[in-house]
C-alpha cells in the first residue's frame, strides 16, 4: 500500500472529519514519517486540494453514486480518489484507481473494495458526461459547485462584488498561496538576506508592496532554513505586514498590541521602532503568549512584554496610558481563504454577527487606554463589512472624541495607485481584496483620539 496516499488521507479525514486544520493536520503527519520532499509534495498537495475542492468533488460523486450512506473512511478514500482523477493530469488513471482500491481493502471490507473500484473507474471513463449547474439559470449555484465555495458564501460575494468577481476571487482562494516572509531588519539587510537565500538555490522575488516583503520557493521545510533558524525573517502575508506600518508608531512610544498572537504584527511593530519602544502585548489564551514569546526569542526582539488578559479590558487597566494601539481583532478570516483551506467550511453567516459583537466591545473597551492624540489602528483579515466598516463607523458615531486619520501617508504608493482604494484611505481605512490585489483580503483603518 502506498504509504504516501495512506498518509494524506488520514489528514483529509482529520480534517473534514474531525474538524482539524490543515495546515496543523499536515504539519504533524509531515514531522511523524520520513518522507522525501516529493513525497513531501504530493500529500500537501493531495489534502489541501481535496479539501479546497469538496464541495466539486462531492458533486462528480452524486452523479455515479445512488448510496446515501457511505463509512467515512471510504468517502474520503473516494474524495481524494477523485480528486487525483479530475485535478492532477500527472497522476495516472491507473495508479489514482489502484491506490484507493488498496486503501479501501486497509479501511473497509471487500464490499467497499468493489465499491470504490467500481465509482472511480467509471469517473475514469465518463468524464466527459460531467456537468454543473448552469451559470446563467442559477449562478450561485454554479460558482458553489464549479468554485469549490459555500453557498451562504457565494450568495453574499455575488451581491456585494458581481458574478465575474465572484469567480475571479474564488479561483484565487483555490490557487496555491505564495510563501512571503517578512525580512527581520534588525538583524540584517533586505537584499543581504535575498541573496544569502538565492545561495541557498531558494527562489527569491521582493513582493508588490510590502518594502520588507519576500517571496520565496523551492524549498522544502521552511524552519530548517538556516536563516529561519538565525532569526532573519518570520512568515507573514504582505497585507498582513501593511497593518504595523499604518500604525506606524514613533521610536520610544508606549505600543499595545491587544490581540497579539502569534506576534507576527508585534515583532513588526518592535522592527519598526528599532526595538526601542515598550511595547505590551496581550491574548488571552496562554499557550498562544508562548507563540508570541518564541518568535520574538527568535528575531531577537526585547522590547515585547506579553500579558494575559482580555482586549476589552485594557481602557480600565491603562486608561490614558498608551500612545499607539493595535486593535487586529478576531474575524471571520474570510480574507485569507487561499491560506487556510478547511475555513470556508467551517464559517456562516451567524459567526460573523457574533463576531462583529464581540469586535464591538473589543474597541469600545481598548480605545479608553489611548493617550490624547494617541492613535489606533482597527485591522481584519475578513471582508465582511459588519466586521469592518460596520464595526469602526458606530465606534465613531457613538465617540465623537475619536476621527478617522488618512492613510495615504502610511501605504505603499503602489497600492495607492488603485483609485477605489486610494478614496477611502484618504478617509482613513480601506479594503485589500484577494481578487483585486492578489493578497490576503484585509481591512485597516487609522484613528486619532482627540479629546
Amino acid at each position: 500500500m502506498d504509504r504516501v496516499r495512506d498518509s494524506a488521507l488520514k489528514a483529509v479525514y482529520e480534517v473534514l472529519e474531525k474538524g482539524a486544520f490543515t495546515n496543523i493536520a499536515v504539519n504533524n503527519l509531515l514531522k511523524e514519517a520520513n518522507f522525501s520532499p516529493l513525497e513531501r509534495r504530493f500529500i500537501t498537495e493531495i489534502v489541501y486540494g481535496t479539501v479546497k475542492n469538496k464541495n466539486s468533488i462531492e458533486w462528480i460523486m452524486k452523479i455515479f453514486v445512488s448510496k446515501k450512506k457511505i463509512d467515512p473512511w471510504i468517502n474520503y478514500i473516494l474524495l481524494t480518489g477523485i480528486y487525483q482523477l479530475i485535478y492532477l493530469d500527472k497522476v495516472p488513471v491507473s495508479a489514482a484507481c489502484n491506490e484507493s482500491v488498496n486503501l479501501a481493502k486497509k479501511y473497509g471490507n471487500p464490499g467497499s473494495v468493489k465499491f470504490v473500484n467500481g465509482v472511480l473507474r467509471n469517473i475514469a471513463r465518463n468524464q466527459d458526461e460531467i456537468s454543473f449547474p448552469d451559470i446563467n439559470e442559477d449562478p450561485v449555484m454554479h460558482i458553489s459547485v464549479v468554485y469549490s465555495h459555500p453557498q451562504w458564501l457565494v450568495r453574499r460575494w455575488v451581491e456585494e462584488y458581481g458574478v465575474k468577481d465572484t469567480i475571479t476571487l474564488c479561483k484565487h482562494n483555490n490557487s496555491k498561496s505564495p510563501n512571503t516572509i517578512r525580512v527581520n531588519t534588525l538583524k540584517v539587510d533586505i537584499e543581504d538576506l535575498k541573496e544569502n537565500l538565492l545561495n541557498k538555490d531558494i527562489s527569491v522575488k521582493k513582493t508588490l508592496y510590502a518594502p520588507e516583503g519576500l517571496e520565496i520557493e523551492k524549498f522544502e521545510q521552511i524552519d530548517k532554513i538556516e536563516s529561519f533558524i538565525q532569526g532573519l525573517f518570520i512568515m507573514q502575508d504582505e497585507a498582513s505586514m501593511l497593518v504595523a506600518r499604518c500604525l506606524s508608531p514613533a521610536v520610544g512610544s508606549t505600543v499595545v498590541d491587544a490581540c497579539a498572537a502569534p506576534g507576527s504584527k508585534t515583532t513588526h511593530l518592535a522592527q519598526l521602532t528599532e526595538d526601542k519602544s515598550n511595547i505590551l502585548a496581550f491574548d488571552i489564551h496562554s499557550h498562544k503568549l508562548k507563540l508570541i514569546e518564541q518568535n520574538a526569542r527568535r528575531l531577537g526582539v526585547m522590547s515585547i512584554q506579553v500579558q494575559k488578559q482580555e482586549a476589552q479590558r485594557l481602557g480600565d487597566l491603562y486608561e490614558r496610558q498608551i500612545d499607539y494601539l493595535l486593535l487586529d481583532v478576531p474575524c471571520s478570516g474570510l480574507g485569507v481563504l487561499r491560506r487556510r483551506a478547511d475555513l470556508r467550511w467551517k464559517k456562516n453567516q451567524q459567526q460573523i454577527k457574533e463576531l462583529a459583537k464581540l469586535q464591538s466591545e473589543i474597541i469600545e473597551g481598548a480605545s479608553r487606554c489611548l493617550k490624547l492624540g494617541g492613535t489606533l489602528v482597527y485591522s481584519t483579515c475578513t471582508m465582511a463589512h459588519e466586521e469592518n466598516h460596520d464595526v469602526v463607523n458606530m465606534f465613531l458615531k457613538k465617540n465623537k472624541n475619536y476621527r478617522f486619520d488618512s492613510l495615504l501617508p502610511y501605504i505603499p504608493t503602489r497600492l495607492a495607485l488603485d483609485p477605489d482604494l486610494s478614496y477611502t484611505a484618504e478617509k482613513g481605512f480601506m479594503q485589500i481584496l484577494p481578487q483585486r490585489h492578489n493578497m490576503d483580503g484585509f481591512f485597516i483603518s487609522r484613528i486619532i483620539r482627540e479629546s
